[in-house]
């Protein structure tokens, strides 16, 4: 595990912007120009990762290692991707992500192995209040999106922060994901709810060539 990246200086007796944003609390990023300069750093450079090649996926993957918090030996996001600071983004073995992925890690995004996104997915972990006057006062909020092993997030949906994702789950395409889905569920709509459970009859849904059917097909 990489160290922990300290973006404010200590303040004694008091909280940096950092650590409430950490914590869940309301925090000011403009109270601070560390934060403002490191969010520049990243964009700057995932504006030179975006124009990498298609096929430079070892590229890819190794440039983002510089930049990810964790990340597994198999990992491929496909350009243009964006985020806002990088080190709070943590992903496990065999990750894709398709064009157009978008991580506001305001706080904590954790993936597990095998996740697969679709085009044009988001992961909101920062927000703003509801509150007029606290939104132009430059207060934001960020709570941590966690996604298990083996979910599959379908194109054009929203993960908002808060939410942590089950094992095996899916998420269909549109969804917006405001709450927690359990392992071995298919959510959808918005906001998301839980359609069914995911079971071994799923891999009947699809036609399979003879030679490639499942050994523990019916």
């Amino acid at each position: 595990m990489k160290k922990r990246v300290v973006l404010c200086k200590p303040i004694p007796g008091k909280m940096t912007e950092q650590e409430k944003a950490e914590k869940g609390l309301l925090y000011n990023p403009n109270r601070t120009t560390e934060m403002a300069a490191y969010r520049f750093k990243i964009q700057d450079s995932l504006y030179e990762y975006n124009q990498l090649k298609p096929s430079q996926v070892k590229e890819r993957r190794d440039f983002l290692a510089k930049i990810f918090g964790k990340i597994g030996k198999n990992c491929n996001i496909l350009p243009p991707f964006k985020c806002d600071y990088g080190f709070r983004i943590e992903v496990g073995e065999n990750f894709f992500a398709n064009y157009n992925f978008i991580v506001l890690d305001g706080n904590f995004c954790k993936f597990g192995d095998n996740v697969w996104i679709a085009p044009n997915v988001s992961i909101l972990a920062a927000g703003h209040p509801l509150d007029m006057q606290d939104r132009i006062d430059g207060w934001e909020y960020a709570f941590p999106v966690t996604v298990g092993n083996n979910v599959w997030i379908g194109g054009s949906s929203t993960i908002l922060g808060g939410v942590t994702i089950g094992d095996n789950a899916v998420i269909a395409a549109g969804s917006v994901v405001i709450r927690d889905v359990p392992a071995d569920t298919l959510v959808a709509g918005n906001p998301a709810r839980i359609v069914r459970k995911i079971t071994a009859k799923d891999r009947q849904k699809y036609a399979w060539a003879p030679q490639d059917q499942p050994r523990n097909a019916d």
